[in-house]
């Protein structure tokens, strides 16, 4: 699939984005280091029956990466303000993987009138426990170090979203090598990561904060996982169903962290149902 992304500014901030489809509103955030590529696969799939919107977070992928504070609330607020940009004014679903389904959380706290379901892939904010090498990162120096670019790097890092090492193709590993290139990637990176956690793991401030502002609101909820994930584990699935109980849930097998992709198919059977079933 060939997207086609446009540049739009966003408080000045030059943002890359995929804008396609007509219907209800959908929003696809991607998680940390990553862009928009993620889905690649949904979006087409989407954009059928849906307006779909696919940014690139600010701080990563092609949209500019200042020298400002990286937060969990800050990459809400952006998500709003590009909506406001390009004039969706409707209630969104979001739909969030990895850091962009904590994004998601986050908007729904601070946005709950703009927020109409919330589709939460492999999602952070369930538990302390990350891969050990984002606990490394999160160290002074030696999160500097590792994220040097190099092309082994990279492909050590697409290997870890996968639990097939099909998916792990040289296209693949290019990409995360021109990720890694960008200007002010690293920092940015590095930021959002040490805002949310430190050598033990994920902080539980900010998760018993989405939790607990999300817990009355009642908003429809479906979560995935892979039981393969080797970034943010699958257990952490027992915790998102204690903290939303009326939610949907579903566990994709020999699958990684990435289940957009590697059960693409599925994946997107069940994103579709779900979303027609939302109230609109």
């Amino acid at each position: 699939m060939t997207l086609s992304p446009v540049f739009v500014s966003v408080g000045g901030v030059r943002t890359r984005a995929v804008i396609q489809g007509e219907g209800t509103p959908v929003v696809l955030l991607h998680g940390i280091g990553r862009s928009l590529e993620d889905w690649s696969e949904t979006i087409p799939a989407l954009s059928r029956t849906h307006r779909v919107y696919a940014p690139d977070l600010i701080g990563f992928g092609y949209t500019d990466k200042p020298d400002v504070p990286y937060t969990l609330a800050g990459l809400a607020r952006f998500v709003r303000h590009f909506l406001e940009v390009v004039g969706e004014t409707r209630p969104v679903a979001l739909v969030g993987n990895s850091l962009g389904g904590a994004v998601a959380q986050q908007f729904a706290v601070q946005s709950p009138e703009r927020t109409r379901a919330l589709l939460l892939v492999a999602s952070a904010g369930f538990g302390a426990d990350v891969a050990p090498v984002l606990r490394a990162l999160s160290v002074r120096g030696v999160g500097e170090l590792l994220l040097r670019p190099h092309p082994r790097t990279a492909r050590q890092t697409v290997r870890s979203l996968f639990h097939d090492p099909s998916f792990v193709t040289e296209e693949r590993v290019a990409q995360a090598l021109d990720l890694a290139r960008q200007s002010g990637a690293a920092r940015a990176f590095l930021r959002v990561l040490r805002d949310l956690g430190d050598w033990r793991g994920a902080r539980g401030p900010w998760r018993e904060h989405l939790a607990s502002g999300l817990a009355a609101r009642q908003t429809p909820t479906l979560l995935v996982w892979g039981d393969r994930d080797a970034v943010l584990p699958a257990r952490h699935l027992g915790a998102a169903r204690q903290q939303h109980p009326h939610a949907r849930f579903h566990l994709f097998r020999e699958t990684g962290h990435l289940p957009q992709l590697e059960r693409a198919d599925a994946f997107h059977r069940l994103a579709l149902d779900f979303l027609q079933e939302v109230p609109g």
